[in-house]
């Protein structure tokens, strides 16, 4: 009887050690499984974010040229600023001198024409206070002075149109009628009322003109 029991016990000893076994086996298992909640990994991921974040070493060579190519784009601003302000201060001073030209365009010729204002104001003067002898020596002053302002808006650039025998030319004369004759040839100039001006190739006023027209026969002469 106590063999028997002894057998059981041994036989009950074997299955609690298997299961002992099976035990620790699971443990090892469960043990060996992924964790999603394992603090360790989630220290590791957030370390690599940090470093993610981390601004890029720079070594001396790059470090050095980013440095001269900023100290280069601080001098360009710079020039440009300076550039800018250089050009608006010009635009202001051109658009004053283009002003003044304008203004002060007619100066020189005005300048000219003093003297012969002057010779005016003295012919004046000698009308109020000539005699009947001093007429002649009068003309000449004025004659004179008719001369000066001539030379004068010559100098200047203005010329006379003398359309006077000329052949009609509506690019420098205007007809403000016409006139049978037969004395010059059909659109030649009989006579000219008012002289014309141009400076240099620009008309300043058409010369005002008659121009010839062919006289129309008569009826004798239609008859003969």
């Amino acid at each position: 009887m106590s063999e028997d029991k002894t057998e059981e016990t041994i036989q009950s000893e074997e299955v609690n050690t298997e299961a002992s076994e099976g035990e620790a086996i699971d443990v090892e298992i469960a043990d060996a499984a992924p964790d999603n909640n394992d603090p360790t990994e989630s220290q590791d991921s957030s370390e690599e974010e940090v470093l993610s974040n981390d601004p890029v070493t720079l070594t001396a060579e790059e470090h050095r040229t980013l440095t001269e190519e900023a100290a280069k784009a601080g001098a360009n601003w710079d020039k440009y600023v300076r550039l800018n302000a250089e050009f608006d201060n010009f635009k202001k001073r051109a658009a004053r001198d283009r002003q003044e030209a304008i203004r002060y365009a007619n100066e020189s010729l005005l300048e000219t024409l003093i003297p012969t204002l002057d010779n005016f104001e003295m012919a004046m003067m000698a009308v109020e206070t000539a005699s009947a002898d001093s007429i002649d020596s009068l003309k000449q002053g004025i004659t004179m002075v008719h001369k000066q302002l001539k030379d004068a808006i010559k100098e200047a650039g203005m010329e006379e149109i003398d359309a006077a025998g000329q052949s009609f030319d509506p690019t420098w004369h205007e007809a403000l009628s016409q006139q049978e004759t037969s004395d010059v040839p059909e659109g030649q100039i009989v006579q000219q009322l008012r002289k014309g001006y141009k400076l240099r190739d620009r008309l300043i006023r058409p010369a005002n003109v008659i121009v010839a027209k062919a006289a129309s026969e008569s009826p004798e002469e239609a008859d003969s």
